[in-house]
């Protein structure tokens, strides 16, 4: 009989370590799942993978219901680890992507897969104004709000600096770094992995915090220098999981994105 034990970091899912005659595997299971929530999170775990960047879990096996991983053991955050988190993810950034955009989820949410070769109206349409609506529909999102993220909308290109699609992992806060015993941090929970602009990936991670996270963004910065100003514009791109927590979650999420979208007005 297969041994399983519950862990944590299985998120909205339930986790576990189980023991198989070829070793420990994490097993993440969610009764309900929506059809493809699973394969999007394997296809993404793939596609993050790419040499001189940071580490991925194998993917063992993928139903309906479940998705299995190759077992990482985990450590303390450590500085020397964020660093080389922060080199590696200039490299997974650098990898080539031909348009802006990519099929996913974020928690549960289909992401619009729409995609487009102008970051500005793929992050408007695909990413902010379905969310603004269905905010908006369901009472968690003023109109007073979302008539401020989507003056935002007609702002991004002037905004935030053009640049060539990057690989991100889409979903960067800090839940979704996996500190290994190895020394290394290891990306997971990549259902939201895409083409996007490079500043998306550092957003999230400033928005509910990162250990070591300035050491982390040095690095980076030595790899790939990121444009002038890229600080004041992370609230930019921090609408996005922001107006997701409004759908999700309510409460005073949707105040937030009133405030965060109203300051680059």
């Amino acid at each position: 009989m297969t041994r399983r034990v519950p862990v944590a970091g299985g998120d909205i899912c339930a986790s576990y370590r189980e023991d198989r005659a070829g070793g420990p595997v994490f097993v993440k299971e969610l009764d309900g799942a929506p059809a493809g929530f699973f394969a999007a999170e394997a296809r993404g775990l793939d596609r993050l993978r790419v040499d001189g960047g940071p580490p991925v879990p194998a993917v063992v096996e993928v139903t309906d219901r479940s998705l299995a991983l190759e077992w990482v053991d985990t450590g303390p955050p450590r500085s020397a680890a964020a660093a080389r988190f922060g080199a590696a993810l200039a490299h997974l950034h650098a990898a080539p992507e031909d348009r802006f955009g990519g099929p996913g989820f974020a928690a549960t949410v289909p992401l619009d897969a729409r995609s487009s070769d102008d970051w500005a109206t793929f992050f408007a349409r695909a990413r902010l104004l379905p969310l603004v609506r269905s905010a908006r529909d369901d009472g968690s999102l003023s109109a007073a709000g979302a008539a401020a993220v989507e003056a935002v909308c007609d702002r991004l290109g002037e905004l935030v600096p053009a640049e060539p699609p990057a690989r991100l992992h889409g979903d960067l806060w800090s839940g979704n770094l996996l500190w290994g015993a190895d020394g290394r941090v290891w990306l997971v929970d990549a259902a939201a992995a895409h083409a996007g602009h490079r500043e998306t990936d550092l957003a999230l991670l400033a928005l509910f915090g990162a250990p070591h996270l300035d050491r982390l963004e040095a690095a980076y910065a030595e790899v790939a220098p990121l444009a002038e100003g890229w600080r004041e514009r992370q609230g930019i791109h921090q609408l996005h999981p922001l107006l997701l927590h409004a759908v999700l979650f309510g409460g005073g999420y949707g105040a937030a994105v009133e405030r965060q979208a109203a300051h680059y007005l």
